[in-house]
């Protein structure tokens, strides 16, 4: 690796920071705080480091001072660890100031961790991002000592998307013809999801398609030296058929092996993990279960409803479950939303809030709007409910049940903005 090559980078991508046009999104950083941003590819995350920068040139930095090195640069594709170095020495011949550093991918350099670590003992800022959740191990989370903020980072929620299209809500929009734009926006999101790159894209089934395919070749399957793809592929189809029923890794692996095959469950739990690192899919647990049946049994989701949406032939009523997953998991971790599934199914259960949620694409069935209700109802017999939700297509109301509940039925596109 020779010095001159990242100095020639330090400078092209000044140039770009100074230059690049951004839809700005929702993320507050502490002042003097590093970080450590993760989501899986295409999510954005090199546009928060741009972000980022343009802030710090507005709060009075100066541009020579903005380090910004992405590892996915083929120039520094044989970057080593040891190397790592160089980039302050590169910096060097350009500055006697000490740099802010924005470095993305840098999980392709094996070992990164150690240098972040010194990076942080020197009192560099520092802003980093990566495609693979093992960024976020116990592991590396040690070795960084508490020293970096770590931040999940998924495509756009509806709001940020609504921005993304230049759609600004009004302060009475729900009133107003606006609620029709809204409506309207919604139904490619829904559809498509939220990459970023996704908004200026016509053939959008086309380039989700792309994206899938580079997040499993790259992120799982070589990553992981895997050498049984089709199993892997069969995986993500099963979960995405299954994508609203909790599922055991032994039924996962039945189903995989019905297609000819050859599996076994420790596999399928393998490429379980693999698909969570990669930030493809996220998991809840049964809230009502033990603790071995957790670990066994659980509901897949799928991180954009895009992704989701390649797999299904009939996807509206899984669309609609999968984004009210994506949304509640943006909000709350993995030790405050469950789903909940002892002598009652309710679809989404927050315990430290006492809420309830449930999907249902129509309440037009009355069979399908009397389980639905029926299930909260009997919930909160035994967990006593705040809140109980069931969030629908496009149908709303108030139900007022004889044992006090009120239940919420609320338009999907609504509940995505309500003010968290």
């Amino acid at each position: 690796m020779e010095k001159e090559t990242l100095r020639r980078i330090i400078l092209e991508y000044q140039e770009v920071i100074s230059k690049v046009q951004l839809v700005e999104r929702q993320c507050r950083f502490e002042e003097n705080g590093n970080y450590v941003f993760v989501g899986v590819r295409q999510a954005g995350k090199s546009y928060l480091l741009y972000q980022r920068a343009q802030q710090l040139l507005q709060s009075g930095n100066d541009l020579e001072d903005l380090v910004y090195v992405n590892f996915d640069d083929e120039r520094i594709s044989d970057i080593r660890t040891e190397d790592l170095d160089l980039i302050l020495q590169a910096h060097r011949t350009l500055s006697d100031r000490q740099p802010v550093l924005l470095l993305d991918e840098i999980q392709n350099v094996d070992g990164w961790e150690h240098f972040a670590r010194r990076l942080a003992n020197q009192k560099y800022r520092v802003y980093i991002t990566g495609s693979n959740a093992k960024m976020l191990s116990r592991d590396i989370a040690t070795v960084l000592g508490g020293r970096f903020w770590l931040n999940n980072v998924s495509p756009y929620s509806f709001s940020e998307y609504l921005n993304a299209i230049h759609l600004q809500l009004r302060k009475n929009w729900q009133s107003t013809r606006q609620q029709d734009e809204v409506a309207k926006a919604f139904d490619t999101y829904f559809r498509f999801g939220g990459f970023p790159e996704l908004v200026n894209v016509v053939d959008k089934r086309a380039w989700i398609n792309s994206i899938f395919k580079k997040i499993l070749l790259n992120d799982v399957i070589v990553r992981n030296k895997i050498r049984n793809e089709e199993a892997v592929r069969m995986t993500v189809r099963r979960m995405a058929e299954c994508v609203k029923q909790p599922i055991s890794y032994n039924r996962i692996s039945s189903l995989v092996k019905s297609t000819s095959l050859s599996t076994n469950v420790q596999s399928i739990i393998d490429f379980a993990r693999f698909l969570r690192d990669s930030c493809l899919i996220f998991s809840l647990d049964n809230y009502a279960s033990k603790f071995v049946e957790r670990e066994t049994v659980k509901k897949h989701y799928f991180v954009d409803n895009g992704l989701l949406n390649i797999f299904l032939t009939d996807p509206d009523t899984s669309l609609l479950e999968n984004l009210c997953a994506i949304h509640l998991h943006q909000h709350y971790d993995e030790e405050q939303l469950f789903y909940y599934n002892k002598n009652v199914e309710v679809d989404f259960y927050l315990p430290d809030e006492h809420t309830a949620i449930q999907a249902c694409y129509t309440m037009s069935d009355s069979q399908t709007a009397e389980r639905e209700v029926n299930a909260l109802v009997k919930l909160h017999a035994f967990e006593p409910l705040q809140r109980a939700l069931i969030i629908t297509r496009d149908e709303e109301n108030i139900i007022q049940k004889d044992n006090g509940l009120t239940i919420e039925v609320k338009p999907v596109w609504k509940w995505l903005l309500e003010e968290k």
